[in-house]
């Protein structure tokens, strides 16, 4: 194989877990130096001395450390943190078969690196072992020393291959058990939910059926674009317009200066006590964006086609470190009003969520649920099996891991109306609300009450970090109160 197309096959296996290609090209560089031109030892167990070698670089950045080095883990040699560069004479490598290895998830195993402790740093002498060759020397091996290593895990792509993109999971910390749920591209309803999906339902008026092509080039929008204002949410590059991103943002920052509704009988309220249930505190009424669906004429590329599309932003699930938890953060850089993924999970009526907490040990961790009220209010009653809620606990995708922040988060949560007129149920996007860098965690603002602990999951202690944290101001006022 020419050597051209293995850097090339080695820049796209580990460009699938987020790592950039001028910073592992030096890292490719120096191995093949070390293992004396050797690629196999670089292709084995799909990348792994490539990949381990560059976390232990990155991890130890700017230490220079001249000793001949390797790692003997399990029965496979691996670069050691401490091995940086060494002497031509003493380039030398060995590698055997191994159990632990990075696993495909279609291969249903265990899809991870687990670098445990009792690592024993072995330095290499004379000629070079490998285990691919019988032909290969046997080399005299000299024990060092024993240090304690961090588990080091990595899962290629936990949508097993169910979105547009690969999204990695990397976890660098090790001091967390990896998630467990099944990862769903689109919103699937529990039990007892009501969403009526219906062709028959979307009346003429409100799609664009004499449309083709791209509706954003027409010289004026069609139907779909009534909801917002008569000027579709999107620019012909598939960005949010910032006028209408200004809007959303604003009800988001400061929801007391726009228009709320009231419930007649709110089921929210209805959950707490339904023999007595108190006043409905009211709704938002939220700026929904309408895009194009089936019964339109417009092509599936129309730019007024952005969340169905699915996700198009290379995304990855880490480790915070910071007392978060997993995060997610993007791996290349997003111009703001870029859609980023939708927020998918077990669509579920409000007294199933109920139903589902108090079943609930309390020591299980769950995703805070996402109440559907963008149009309640609209009604006068609302039926239970129509208030619905978003529980990504068990079932959801990617954004699932999205943290919490208050205030000034990088995203930012729009309704969008796609399949059905009725706003029981609708879709929710998230979106930039600024210009966000490659490797930045990507953060929303849940809307969290932090004085409502009758909600059906607690407030948790919040650690978003933002100077306008919620949580923190409360916390500092009720202080205040107490002297």
């Amino acid at each position: 194989m020419a050597t051209n197309e293995r850097v090339r096959r080695a820049i796209n296996a580990t460009g699938a877990l987020g790592i950039p290609e001028q910073e592992v090209k030096p890292v490719l560089e120096h191995l093949l130096r070390l293992f004396d031109e050797n690629w196999e030892l670089i292709e084995s167990e799909d990348y792994r001395a490539l990949i381990d070698a560059y976390f232990e670089l990155k991890e130890d950045k700017g230490v220079q450390d001249k000793e001949n080095v390797v790692v003997e883990h399990g029965g496979s040699s691996r670069l050691s943190k401490r091995l940086r560069s060494q002497e031509p004479e003493d380039q030398a490598s060995s590698t055997k078969g191994n159990s632990s290895q990075i696993l495909s998830p279609e291969e249903n195993q265990k899809p991870m690196v687990n670098l445990r402790e009792g690592v024993t740093f072995l330095k290499k002498k004379d000629s070079v072992s490998s285990g691919c060759s019988n032909s290969c020397n046997k080399v005299q091996q000299q024990s060092v020393t024993c240090e304690r290593k961090r588990p080091f895990r990595i899962i290629s792509d936990i949508t097993k291959g169910t979105e547009n993109v690969k999204i990695s999971l990397v976890d660098e910390i090790g001091h967390q058990d990896l998630p467990k749920f099944t990862y769903m591209p689109g919103n699937v309803i529990y039990q007892d939910a009501y969403v009526h999906i219906s062709l028959a339902r979307i009346a003429d008026e409100h799609c664009c059926s004499g449309c083709s092509g791209d509706c954003l080039s027409l010289p004026i929008p069609c139907a779909c674009a009534h909801e917002t204002g008569g000027e579709f949410a999107y620019t012909p590059e598939g960005k949010l317009r910032e006028e209408f991103l200004q809007a959303c943002m604003s009800m988001k920052q400061e929801p007391q200066e726009h228009h709320f509704v009231y419930c007649q009988d709110c089921p929210l309220e209805r959950s707490k006590n339904e023999h007595k249930p108190d006043k409905c505190n009211g709704h938002l009424v939220r700026k929904f964006i309408k895009e194009c669906w089936r019964k339109c004429g417009c092509h599936i590329r129309c730019g007024n086609r952005v969340v169905q599309r699915g996700i198009a932003c290379k995304l990855q699930v880490f480790l915070t470190g910071e007392g978060k938890g997993w995060g997610v953060k993007t791996l290349q850089d997003l111009p703001k009003g870029t859609f980023v993924c939708e927020y998918i999970g077990e669509i579920l009526t409000n007294t199933e969520l109920d139903e589902r907490n108090m079943k609930s040990s309390g020591r299980e961790r769950h995703t805070y649920p996402v109440t559907l009220d963008a149009d309640w209010g609209s009604e006068r009653i609302l039926k239970d099996e129509e208030a619905l809620c978003l529980d990504a606990t068990f079932c959801g995708n990617v954004a699932r891991f999205i943290n919490h922040r208050c205030f000034d988060a990088n995203l930012i949560d729009i309704p969008v109306e796609v399949e059905t007129p009725d706003r029981h149920y609708y879709h929710l996007a998230l979106f930039t609300t600024r210009d966000v860098r490659a490797s930045e965690e990507l953060t929303w603002d849940y809307g969290i009450d932090f004085d409502d602990h009758e909600h059906p999951i607690k407030a948790f202690q919040c650690h978003c970090g933002s100077a306008f944290c919620r949580d923190v101001k409360q916390k500092r006022t009720r202080l205040a109160m107490r002297r």
